[in-house]
């Protein structure tokens, strides 16, 4: 498996999405175990987190396995958001969902956190969505903060654009790592708006959440317009002996960002391919011929 050095951590080049684990209609800690296994034995040892993941039970659903088998924690990177305040059975005194980038929040996301998933420390926390009401000279202390007393080894975005990512980083004496933004055949905005090119630009691996658009390019169906793309994505797969959904997350390995996807599903069976994408070869004009069936036009 390939590893992407970012600048304070490594993390592997594929990347095990976990806001499905309390979806699955078997939760014990064997079987999240055999999930957690069946991607290291691939060498896929980053794992990513929420805190609001699954109603806020996902977490606990990964603590409760590491604390069964302790020995899989030293092999993993764990990655872990906050900053959303859902109106939950949990919270009934929310009045709206909101976010919250204050210290006070921020702290005791963590030790949630660190408490739900039975472990002394967070590889990489992430501020899952950008707070209009941010002091980013609080937030950025908090960050630094916290990497400081070792609960957190480093920090990064999600969702954030351009100007959102430089506030938070002037305030800040730590480096932001990443940033985790959705791109996929489906949703390709990143690619021309100007978040790849900034992160690019300043040597910033992103991470792609939501890489196979929600199960959308599985599902003609739902999204007939979808045809002809995931007709071609299938002819592809043929010709390489790989399935649609490597040939749709190797179409975002191609690019030189470097973008890691998360990818997310329950079944055993689907985790045991997920390094399949690494395998399969993508030229520059097929990159183009997929992207122009997703967007549906012709480039300039």
């Amino acid at each position: 498996m390939q590893r992407v050095k970012l600048q304070a951590i490594e993390l592997s080049r594929l990347v095990y999405g976990m806001w499905r684990l309390a979806d699955d209609k078997d939760t014990s800690t064997a079987h999240v175990q055999a999930k957690i296994e069946a991607c290291l034995s691939q060498g896929i040892t980053s794992f990513d987190q929420a805190d609001i993941y699954g109603g806020y039970a996902c977490e606990a659903l990964l603590g409760a396995t590491l604390k069964t088998a302790p020995s899989l924690r030293d092999k993993m990177e764990i990655i872990t958001k906050c900053d959303i305040k859902l109106i939950s059975a949990k919270y009934p005194d929310r009045r709206v969902k909101h976010y919250d980038t204050s210290r006070e929040h921020i702290e005791n996301s963590v030790n949630t956190s660190l408490d739900n998933m039975q472990t002394d420390r967070i590889d990489l926390l992430l501020i899952h969505r950008p707070d209009p009401l941010m002091d980013a000279e609080e937030t950025g202390r908090t960050l630094d903060d916290l990497i400081d007393s070792g609960k957190v080894r480093a920090a990064g975005v999600s969702n954030f654009r351009p100007h959102d990512w430089s506030l938070l980083q002037a305030n800040m004496n730590t480096t932001l790592q990443t940033n985790q933004i959705e791109l996929s055949l489906a949703a390709t905005d990143a690619f021309t708006n100007g978040d790849l090119s900034f992160l690019q630009q300043h040597k910033v691996p992103p991470m792609a959440w939501s890489p196979l658009a929600g199960g959308r390019l599985f599902d003609t169906a739902a999204d007939a317009s979808a045809a002809a793309l995931i007709k071609r994505l299938d002819e592809i797969a043929d010709t390489q002996n790989a399935d649609r959904a490597a040939v749709a997350v190797a179409w975002l390995l191609k690019h030189p960002a470097g973008i890691m996807p998360v990818l997310g599903t329950n079944s055993l069976q689907r985790i045991a391919a997920l390094s399949s994408a690494l395998s399969v070869n993508m030229d520059r004009e097929t990159w183009f011929e997929l992207y122009t069936l997703a967007t549906g036009q012709e480039v300039p």
